[in-house]
């Protein structure tokens, strides 16, 4: 189901970075199964290197599964994308695909200047980093205050270091009052 758009997205960016589509082309007829856990979506490689939608019989020559939770940090950093995810089969296969996931880059600005020319498509990308950049500090300082909210205001967390402390300090408690038990079980046996 996914599989076709899937292919349609990779393919564009294999056309604009022709380096990639020529990797990629030593794995031809390879099947990539990608296991989202909820989805799959299974590619194969072509002769010039560009992904079709793969048979749900073909077997798969790799397999990358993800956890669906483990999606987001996936696309946040995907220079670290195959940390979060677990591979069975082809390992060279596998590591072409992690090099290209980490190479390839969707110039937006060269699509957009197709539709509506370089100097809007500059300044729309412009605008949409900007507007990316304003959302992610906006989420820095509204953690950064809830925390301190709830850190400070209305003390509903407790920072770790006040735990260690309360720990070492329950422990030494402990020992204490078992020394002085100690010391009393010994006075009512010399009575």
């Amino acid at each position: 189901m996914l599989s076709s758009p899937f292919a349609a997205t990779v393919n564009h960016l294999l056309a604009q970075e022709p380096w990639a589509a020529e990797k990629l082309a030593r794995h031809a007829g390879k099947v990539a199964c990608f296991d989202g856990g909820v989805t799959q979506v299974r590619v194969k490689v072509a002769r010039d290197g560009m992904l079709q939608p793969a048979a749900a019989d073909e077997t798969p020559n790799v397999t990358i599964r993800a956890r669906l939770a483990d999606l987001p940090l996936i696309a946040q950093n995907r220079e670290r994308a195959f940390s979060y995810v677990q591979i069975e089969g082809d390992a060279d296969f596998a590591n072409t695909i992690s090099q290209l996931s980490q190479s390839l880059r969707w110039e937006a600005e060269a699509d957009l200047s197709r539709l509506v020319g370089d100097i809007a498509a500059t300044r729309l990308v412009g605008g949409a980093r900007a507007l990316a950049d304003a959302a992610r500090a906006t989420h820095r300082t509204v953690t950064a205050n809830l925390a301190e909210y709830f850190l400070e205001e209305n003390p509903t967390l407790v920072r770790p270091r006040a735990v260690a402390d309360f720990a070492t300090e329950v422990a030494r408690l402990r020992d204490d009052v078992e020394r002085l038990e100690k010391r009393i079980a010994k006075l009512n046996g010399s009575r």
